[in-house]
């Protein structure tokens, strides 16, 4: 069966709607895509202007890790170094913590010292306000002083010596100082410390041990006063014209010439000189001293007289061995006489009997003696030589060696 065929006024008719209808979709493609567009074109440029910020965030940020790269580079010794820094730290702050520790314990035993200074120290205060011991401590003192020194007990000092002053007074010093020469000098050791004592004590103020001090000062003013009324000076002369206070303890006197400062020169015109500890062991050394210089003035006297006896008695030496040296000149020469009348008068006669045949051995020969005794020429020990001949021979000696050895022989075998 034939198919059926569409007419052409069909199909144009046909064509135009779909042509109509697909423009229609077309213009509402459009027309749905402006709108979409209108809708997102803001939040599309937002998100572009943000895509393109953080793209340059995220350059930026490459650039500084970069950076900090080499940044961390350059800083990694420095990093190393900060961490020795920051051990050496740890070693020094444990170092610390322990040297503080033991600190501590040291500041603890200080204390514990101190305060057992404190109550002995009290103790000896409380002792010292006795009259009695006060003045055992003094003598306690100056006797270790003198030891120190070098000096010697009932050798080169005495102590509690009984004398009598210019006044008829008797009196007795602590100690008396020899010194070369028989002089001496007096050295009393008590000296006023109520009032010291009172002044060190922390219940009083400033003001009160100002005045205690006060009153000390003039306590030992007043015992510079009782010291020159006993003229100890005329009860051992000869001795210089004063006396030595001993103050036994630095601080006491420093106290007391702060108070006045016009007492020493007091004292000093009241013929009392004022010593602590550190002066008195510097006078002491001093008179030592001189009791060496002293000994060794006696050694070198006595060493000179022993040397001028012993010249004179090589001199005596001298004249002897003269004599003995004389003496063998003269045995010497007696020998070679008889050896010379010897050779001409007897062994002429034996060596002729000899020729003769008369005897078999040979006469025998004797020797001459050319060695003489050596002749004293040192002035030292001729000047004692008074025996005549022993000068004799020996000018004769003196004379004979200044030869030749041929013509001295020749002479003697003649």
């Amino acid at each position: 069966m034939a198919a059926a065929t569409v007419p052409p006024m069909e199909t144009s008719q046909l064509t135009v709607p779909l042509v109509a209808l697909l423009v229609g979709v077309c213009l509402g493609a459009v027309l749905a895509w402006l709108a979409v567009r209108s809708r997102y074109v803001a939040p599309l440029a937002a998100l572009g202007a943000e895509r393109d910020v953080l793209r340059q965030r995220v350059e930026e940020l490459r650039r500084q890790e970069d950076d900090d790269e080499a940044v961390m580079a350059a800083i990694a010794p420095v990093t190393s170094a900060l961490a020795r820094v920051e051990r050496q730290v740890g070693v020094l702050e444990r170092d610390r913590v322990e040297q503080f520790g033991r600190l501590g314990e040291r500041l603890g035993e200080v204390a514990r010292s101190t305060r057992a200074l404190q109550q002995e120290t009290s103790t000896l205060a409380s002792s010292l306000n006795s009259s009695t011991t006060r003045g055992m401590w003094g003598e306690v003192q100056l006797r270790r002083l003198l030891e120190h020194a070098g000096l010697l007990a009932r050798c080169d000092f005495q102590e509690q010596a009984p004398g009598e002053n210019g006044q008829g007074r008797a009196v007795r010093p602590d100690v008396v100082v020899r010194l070369p020469g028989g002089k001496s000098i007096v050295v009393d050791s008590k000296a006023p410390l109520t009032a010291f004592l009172s002044a060190q004590s922390p219940e009083h103020d400033e003001a009160r041990k100002k005045q205690l001090l006060g009153a000390h000062a003039a306590s030992l003013r007043g015992h510079v006063e009782t010291l020159a009324k006993k003229e100890y000076w005329t009860a051992f002369a000869p001795s210089p014209e004063m006396v030595v206070c001993f103050v036994p303890a630095d601080a006491v006197l420093a106290a007391a010439l702060e108070a006045d400062p016009a007492l020493f020169d007091h004292a000093m015109s009241r013929r009392v000189v004022l010593a602590s500890p550190a002066t008195l062991l510097a006078l002491l050394r001093t008179v030592a001293h001189t009791w060496q210089q002293e000994a060794l003035t006696e050694n070198a006297r006595e060493l000179l007289d022993l040397g001028r006896e012993l010249y004179d008695r090589l001199g005596t030496l001298g004249g002897h061995v003269g004599k003995v040296g004389g003496s063998l000149r003269r045995s010497v020469d007696a020998y070679n006489a008889m050896v010379g009348a010897l050779e001409s008068r007897v062994f002429v006669t034996a060596r002729r009997m000899h020729d003769l045949g008369l005897t078999h051995d040979e006469p025998v020969t004797l020797p001459v003696v050319d060695v003489a005794p050596r002749p004293l020429t040192s002035a030292e020990l001729l000047d004692h030589v008074d025996d005549g001949p022993a000068l004799r021979d020996a000018a004769a000696l003196r004379a004979e060696r200044s030869l030749p050895g041929a013509v001295r022989r020749d002479e003697e075998t003649a």
